[in-house]
């Protein structure tokens, strides 16, 4: 029986977005597969996503980056967190590599933390890494220039360095510090046909467009209970802003999974993230995008959302302000590019269940 040791970074959802498809993929291929996953991403929303049954570590082995709401890094406490992580390092490697010894996977795959691949080599086990980015390329932009931060830099880059290989999903930041690294296209699941439902759920009126609100897991606070009236547009919202409008529901309310409901609605409102950025594009959804602060890799995201869906870019004062129906306009006559096509699950679940069959 073939045993994947999967780790699932917790910082947002977007690395699950990622990792499922492929996952989902992979369970075709290898019915009889293990499947031992880490992450501390809440249950509920691993089992949302993910087909095949797993045993789960509810545990975490990368942080990222602290954040003030989903759009700002928390500067200062996240480099008291890399700086306590690193402290020791090779013990923590040490431990890490005794726990894989004991768990004794086939492979070790990670989105993307790095201390599992550095465990892995040490203790001998095959191991990669997936994503559109690397915390080491984070990492290096955010605090290159600080005086403590460069064996810190090393320490990560050798952990994915270490890996067979890095599979660079479709858009990705360029990584050239990653001789490693493997180019694959798109990631991204595809949402079933439901806008009937849906329309019937909300109990729409003739003409009634639906915008959802989703920033990949989270907080950001919009203020939008103070939003004007925008005629003829439905927002779908978290329920935990407790906004009671005529003109807003909760999209938990609406029992149906991220994904049909992304298909289903006239627009996103986002941040530039993966998860969101290729879904959205994949299953022909329009978007609306706030800029992120201080994060690299949000422009390889957005230059390929231009080229592959219908978009465009809010400035954080209409956002406040809610004025926000002069864009929804303008991105909804907007022509509409070909679909782009999600191979990369395939693609990635080949590799993996080859190399999964080779050890077992």
């Amino acid at each position: 029986m073939p045993h994947l040791f999967l780790d699932i970074s917790s910082h947002g959802l977007g690395h699950l977005a990622q990792v499922a498809p492929v996952v989902n993929e992979l369970a075709t291929r290898l019915p009889d597969l293990k499947l031992t996953l880490r992450s501390a991403v809440p249950p509920a929303r691993l089992r949302a996503r993910l087909q095949p049954a797993f045993e789960h570590v509810a545990e975490r082995s990368d942080f990222g980056f602290a954040m003030h709401d989903a759009v700002r890094i928390d500067h200062e406490t996240t480099a008291a967190l890399y700086r306590d992580w690193h402290a020791n390092w090779p013990s923590r490697v040490a431990a890490e590599a005794g726990y894989l010894r004991e768990l004794c996977p086939d492979l070790v795959l990670t989105d993307v933390a790095y201390l599992p691949l550095a465990g892995a080599a040490q203790a001998g086990i095959p191991a990669a890494s997936m994503c559109s980015l690397n915390w080491a390329d984070l990492f290096a932009h955010v605090f290159g220039d600080a005086p403590w931060a460069a064996p810190i830099h090393a320490e990560i880059l050798a952990a994915y360095r270490s890996a067979e290989c890095f599979l660079r999903l479709t858009p990705a930041m360029p990584m050239p510090d990653l001789p490693n690294a493997r180019a694959v296209p798109p990631v991204a699941a595809l949402g079933r046909d439901r806008r009937d439902e849906l329309r019937t759920l909300l109990k729409l009126r003739d003409g009634e467009r639906v915008v959802l609100v989703a920033f990949g897991g989270f907080d950001k606070a919009l203020g939008a209970d103070h939003w004007p009236l925008t005629p003829g547009v439905r927002w779908l919202v978290p329920a935990n802003w407790s906004v009671a409008r005529p003109d807003m529901t909760t999209l938990e309310s609406l029992r149906m999974n991220f994904t049909d409901l992304l298909r289903n609605v006239d627009a996103v409102l986002t941040k530039p993230g993966y998860g969101t950025f290729t879904e959205a594009a994949c299953n022909g959804t329009a978007v609306l995008y706030v800029r992120r602060d201080d994060w690299p890799e949000q422009e390889c995201l957005i230059d390929w959302l231009h080229k592959n869906a219908r978009c465009r870019e809010l400035d954080e004062s209409i956002l406040a302000s809610g004025a926000t129906r002069p864009l929804l306009d303008a991105l909804w006559t907007q022509p509409a590019p070909p679909l782009p096509r999600p191979d990369g699950a395939a693609a990635v679940a080949e590799l993996i269940a080859a190399r999964l069959l080779s050890r077992s």
